[in-house]
């Protein structure tokens, strides 16, 4: 009872201070041109992407139905996390109303268990398409294809509600500074000022199904693809689907490498420095990497933008 007292009389944090990416201002101008460079190029690639899928009728397939939610999404995650991050480099240390802070949380964490439930999706539809391909017109019609769509991102604001509900309900009495560039999940655990226990509970176990889940649904497909590759008996083939599924499986891992040693672990993470650098990699690298792999590199999509470009011109 005195313990319910005694929290009851301290006093609420209003706002948080986020520290940004670096602290030195030597290097804060440095990056932050080449950190605004690459949003804007993210933004670009991305927007591309989506107009070529939608002006051109030989991209609508269940392939580039889902690059361009990938697409979609990669803009909203970005554009969550970025602004802020070029902030703290512009200005400094900034300061977040409490609102704001865990209005950020919510879109992050929904935009983030979307991107892994997206990508096992694509990873799933690559397995149909190589390891079933007579019944992939079944297997992935368009029914098919927007359910799993559906899932994803009404899956990522299921989740993010129980977490960010569970969040923003603790007390926060201070201090109330955030060594990060954004609001993010183990950054706050660190400054709430009650038990936490139960919060790093449901953190925990959602990041286990999320992530895990959808990292096990990609691992199976990508090795059954494997397989069904190595038994192709042309080399031709063969080669051509090896350097497809080894460019994505370097982004996924990239994602899931970064994403699991931050979140899916049972306590709350100290070493910040370390989860800053690993957080550029899936807010930054990624979203800026995923189109050039997924699509840029695409010979269909290739000749799409050779035929936009020719009418651009005429």
């Amino acid at each position: 009872m005195e313990r319910s007292l005694e929290l009851g009389n301290m006093t609420r944090v209003q706002e948080f201070v986020l520290l940004g990416l670096s602290t030195r201002p030597g290097i804060r101008n440095v990056l932050f041109a080449v950190f605004l460079t690459l949003y804007l190029l993210t933004l670009l690639e991305n927007t591309l992407i989506i107009y070529l899928i939608c002006s051109h009728s030989e991209l609508h397939k269940p392939m580039y139905f889902f690059l361009g939610n990938l697409s979609c999404l990669e803009m909203c995650y970005v554009s969550v996390t970025m602004p802020s991050l070029l902030l703290g480099l512009w200005t400094g240390p900034c300061h977040v109303p409490f609102t704001a802070c865990m209005t950020q949380l919510f879109f992050f964490i929904s935009l983030i268990c979307m991107e892994c439930t997206l990508l096992a999706s694509m990873a799933y539809d690559r397995y149909v398409a190589i390891c079933h391909p007579l019944h992939y017109p079944l297997l992935m019609r368009p029914q098919v294809c927007l359910g799993l769509a559906l899932s994803s991102w009404l899956g990522g604001l299921l989740v993010s509600v129980v977490k960010t509900s569970c969040i923003a309900s603790l007390s926060y009495c201070g201090p109330n500074v955030l060594n990060h560039f954004f609001c993010d999940v183990s950054p706050l655990l660190n400054l709430s000022c009650t038990h936490v226990a139960l919060t790093e509970l449901v953190d925990f176990i959602s990041a286990i199904i999320i992530l895990w889940g959808s990292l096990l649904v990609a691992i199976a497909s990508y090795v059954a693809i494997g397989r069904a590759v190595l038994c192709m008996s042309s080399a031709v083939a063969r080669r051509k689907a090896l350097s497809t599924c080894a460019s994505h499986l370097v982004v996924v891992g990239i994602f899931y490498a970064a994403t699991l040693f931050i979140y899916a672990r049972p306590s709350r993470i100290e070493a910040m420095d370390l989860n800053k650098v690993l957080s550029v990699i899936y807010t930054v690298v990624t979203p800026m990497c995923n189109p050039i792999i997924y699509c840029l590199r695409n010979r269909e999509v290739q000749a799409a933008f050779h035929r936009t470009l020719h009418w651009s011109r005429s």
